[in-house]
């Protein structure tokens, strides 16, 4: 089989279609890592039902099958995307934002993997600890600042590169709560209020504390490749090495204003590892995708990969069950946002918009134009006509796993 992506016709569904049998019985794929497979498999396919529809306007007929809703599969992030990007437009303050990348050294990757979800907790805490105490040190801000924390564990080529992105408020509530605090180091030409070395000091003590921390409760799993990471002396000299090298903080140049922030959450919220559109051909049992190579000056590159181990690299950024990839501090937690968060707005006058009554939105199509302007129902062959449910497209039965 052979697909070229002229038009966009490669898709990871279509991969996992063809190939996700053989590799199945070969790998012996986690468990969540297979429902992964088999949801994305069945998306969007007669497997999953949907229904038939008609043009009003010129009779064009077509099958509308239904989504799999999967948080890993790149065709079922829109709707939920442009939901919680309304919701972020309401917290927005008029104040000029920015955006830091906390990374851990490669050296921790495969005991990462092992356990996600320490890990991933730990690179949480650690990373937002060191935001909001800095910004409570009265030498950068001396105020209680907010914060937005996403987890990435991906890098371009696939390959696991667990990452926090955040995404910071210039400044904070006094603690007196009746002024708005800007940084004192602020300026048009600095990236971030605290300089970078600051932030990743902190955070690599921060994180190495509750990583041994984690190791002398005896959280930590050590099995396959790194079962000897697991015995106190190489545990220690792991350690050692992490505390000798400098860890890769950095911070993105400050956006424009709460516009742009949305701008950039669209782009970079409720992404998978890779998109369809980086997927440009399936051919001979390898897949063919955009990167780009951050080590060679950004350089957009192709790289092609036996579909097994484009498959692989896929499912090590399945994330554990209900583990929650977006999380919010300070002033953004859910327990401040009725009273701190709406003080700041007053006190930077940040004008409120008006929700619209969701409840009002008959479907899922009529949310998304409510949100996007974008009318789904837009008959694709006359583009002018409505399209109507004609009749329904019952399941297929569901083979065995």
């Amino acid at each position: 089989m052979a697909i070229s992506n002229g038009s966009n016709a490669v898709e990871v569904g279509d991969i996992f279609r063809e190939f996700g049998a053989a590799y199945r019985a070969t790998h012996n794929p986690h468990p969540l890592a297979l429902k992964v497979m088999s949801a994305l498999a069945r998306c969007r396919t007669a497997a999953l039902g949907g229904h038939v529809e008609v043009c009003e306007a010129c009779g064009y007929v077509q099958n509308a099958y239904n989504s799999c809703r999967n948080r890993h599969c790149p065709k079922c992030q829109g709707l939920v995307r442009e939901k919680w990007l309304f919701a972020r437009q309401q917290e927005l303050l008029s104040v000029t934002y920015f955006h830091i990348v906390f990374t851990i050294p490669d050296q921790l990757n495969r005991l990462a993997l092992v356990n996600q979800r320490i890990i991933y907790n730990i690179l949480f805490k650690a990373g937002s600890e060191t935001l909001i105490e800095l910004g409570r040190d009265p030498k950068h801000i001396g105020a209680e600042i907010g914060l937005l924390a996403l987890l990435h564990t991906w890098g371009q080529n696939l390959l696991d590169h667990p990452h926090l992105h955040c995404i910071v408020p210039g400044g904070g509530l006094s603690k007196d709560g009746n002024k708005w605090v800007f940084p004192r180091k602020m300026t048009a030409k600095k990236d971030f209020f605290i300089h970078v070395n600051l932030i990743s000091d902190l955070f690599k003590k921060k994180f190495l504390y509750y990583l041994k921390q984690a190791y002398q409760n005896g959280e930590l799993k050590f099995v396959g490749e790194i079962e000897a990471l697991g015995l106190p002396k190489a545990f220690q000299s792991l350690l050692n090495q992490l505390y000798a090298v400098k860890w890769v903080t950095y911070c993105k140049r400050p956006f424009g204003g709460p516009r742009k922030v949305l701008e950039y959450l669209g782009r970079y919220v409720h992404r998978v590892a890779i998109s369809n559109y980086r997927i440009q051909k399936l051919e001979d049992g390898k897949v063919t995708f955009k990167w780009r190579d951050y080590r060679d000056n950004n350089q957009k590159k192709l790289m092609t990969l036996d579909a097994f181990e484009f498959i692989r690299r896929f499912l090590l950024h399945v994330l554990p069950k209900g583990y929650c990839k977006i999380r919010y501090y300070g002033l953004l937690s859910n327990r401040n946002k009725s009273l701190k968060l709406k003080r700041c707005k007053e006190l930077l006058c940040t004008c409120q918009h008006e929700e619209p009554d969701y409840f009002e939105c008959e479907s899922w199509q009529d949310l998304f134009l409510a949100l996007t302007g974008i009318d789904l129902r837009t008959c694709p062959s006359c583009g002018q006509g409505r399209m109507v449910f004609l009749e329904t497209i019952y399941p297929e039965i569901k083979p065995p796993p």
